[in-house]
C-alpha cells in the first residue's frame, strides 16, 4: 500500500461524494442550503 488513496474505502468514500453531488446538484437552488442540511442531519 503506497498512500491512503489505495484503500478500498477512499475510493468508495469518493464514488459516494459523486454521487450526493449529482443528486444534490438537481436541487432546486432556492431550496439548496434547507435539503441539503436535512440530509447531512439524517
Amino acid at each position: 500500500m503506497k498512500t491512503h488513496k489505495d484503500l478500498k474505502v477512499w475510493k468508495k468514500s469518493l464514488d459516494f461524494v459523486t454521487s450526493v453531488y449529482l443528486v444534490t446538484n438537481n436541487f432546486p437552488k432556492n431550496e439548496l442550503y434547507g435539503l441539503t442540511n436535512q440530509i447531512i442531519s439524517i
